[in-house]
């Protein structure tokens, strides 16, 4: 579903793609350029050095092979913590630098990274239908696999609850991939424009100084980020992706400014922030 309404690959980024798959042979024959953004969904038994990249002679991993494209990561809390660590910081800085004794190597790696759990080990923790057979200890331990400074760099925790069989079976069709992708290229085409002088291309690479430029709050929009930010104990680091979130959404609307209802609506996409009530 991600992949098929993401915009397409300019020629500079089918460029940079095209450079890791021709490093690993993966380039097919007849086909010297990556024209589609990757997806990679590597098992929750990967090593470390099988998704961030290593090796005697270092090569890169699953988040390079990934540059421009989507990482999914299914039953997130299965992969190993210390192999979890590692994507700090690919996705703080979209490159993986690989470090030996004589030398060290950089690669690319700015990925969508898109990861699935269960709430809980029984996974019907907040079921309407069924009733949860876990403990709280249980649910925090499961929970806990996932780190705080990890979940920080990760935009949006949404929680997606179970469908019935009216849902599953209805026949009315939802919004399809082409349109919701024709939002996305109207929200891209505006942050081409804000970012047309700058070397970056979307709001979730905003540093600092452009957050303050281009996310100007109302009084508001600040009385409602600093009581959620009180209330939740969010970080500085999720402060500044609430702000590029609402940004996007503002985008996505169409509008000029950032609004009340935006910064609300950034914040609810903040789940695992949120302390766990049994």
């Amino acid at each position: 579903m991600v992949p098929s309404i993401l915009p397409p690959l300019s020629f500079e980024e089918a460029l940079e793609t095209s450079k890791i798959y021709s490093i690993m042979g993966r380039l097919r024959p007849g086909q010297p350029l990556i024209t589609v953004r990757p997806f990679r969904n590597p098992h929750h038994t990967i090593s470390d050095a099988g998704l961030i990249g290593g090796g005697t002679n270092p090569r890169p991993g699953e988040v390079s092979l990934a540059h421009h494209g989507v990482l999914f990561l299914d039953e997130l809390p299965e992969f190993k913590r210390s192999t979890l660590e590692v994507l700090r910081q690919p996705l703080e800085e979209g490159r993986v630098t690989i470090s030996r004794a004589a030398s060290s190597v950089t690669y690319p790696g700015r990925v969508m990274l898109v990861a699935a759990m269960n709430p809980c080990p029984c996974g019907y923790f907040g079921d309407s239908r069924r009733a949860c057979a876990c403990t709280p200890k249980q649910i925090q331990q499961y929970r806990g696999r996932i780190s705080g400074p990890l979940l920080d760099r990760i935009d949006m925790h949404i929680a997606v609850p179970g469908l019935g069989f009216r849902e599953l079976a209805a026949s009315d069709a939802a919004e399809g991939s082409a349109e919701m992708r024709a939002l996305v290229l109207k929200a891209r085409e505006a942050q081409s424009r804000r970012f047309a002088r700058g070397r970056i291309f979307a709001n979730a690479h905003m540093p600092p100084r452009l957050l303050k430029q281009h996310c100007v709050l109302s009084l508001e929009c600040q009385r409602l980020l600093e009581v959620a930010m009180e209330r939740l104990g969010l970080s500085a680091r999720a402060y500044h992706r609430i702000l590029k979130i609402a940004r996007t959404i503002a985008d996505l609307e169409g509008a000029a400014g950032l609004s009340p209802g935006h910064v609300a609506e950034a914040i609810q996409y903040r789940t695992l922030d949120r302390k766990f009530i049994a």
